[in-house]
């Protein structure tokens, strides 16, 4: 019955705590920036290009996944259009419809093929030998 009681104790301090960590002040809250907008042209929330239909990718696409799925990868028109097929075929989303067109041209834009500008520039390292 004591090992029960010393659990039950545990459990209710657990619960206690996380009920102060979940409560907000909004007063150190309200003077923070806020948390999206567009800083030099990218959605600062998820790092779309914010150019073109892009709050239509964002709507769309980032309901079942995140912006990065969409940041990181580069394809052709119909390499995207190969893609939202197969979460179509293998994930069930939705036909877009009328959707469909300016999704594709917004990412075959953006985020196209042999884009050389996704990659960070190799870093400069300025080596050392430690001395013993």
């Amino acid at each position: 019955m004591s090992k029960l009681r010393t659990i039950s104790c545990f459990y209710l301090a657990g619960l206690l705590a996380l009920g102060y960590a979940c409560q907000t002040d909004t007063s150190e809250t309200e003077s923070l920036p806020p948390t999206t907008g567009v800083v030099a042209g990218v959605d600062t929330l998820t790092g779309l290009i914010a150019q073109g239909d892009y709050l239509l990718v964002k709507g769309n696409c980032l309901a079942c996944h995140s912006s990065k799925l969409i940041t990181q990868n580069r394809a052709t028109r119909e390499g995207w259009l190969r893609m939202i097929r197969w979460m179509q075929h293998k994930h069930g989303l939705q036909d877009l419809g009328d959707r469909e067109g300016p999704i594709l041209d917004y990412l075959a834009e953006h985020y196209a093929a042999g884009d050389e500008t996704v990659r960070r520039q190799p870093l400069e390292v300025n080596w050392y030998e430690l001395e013993q």
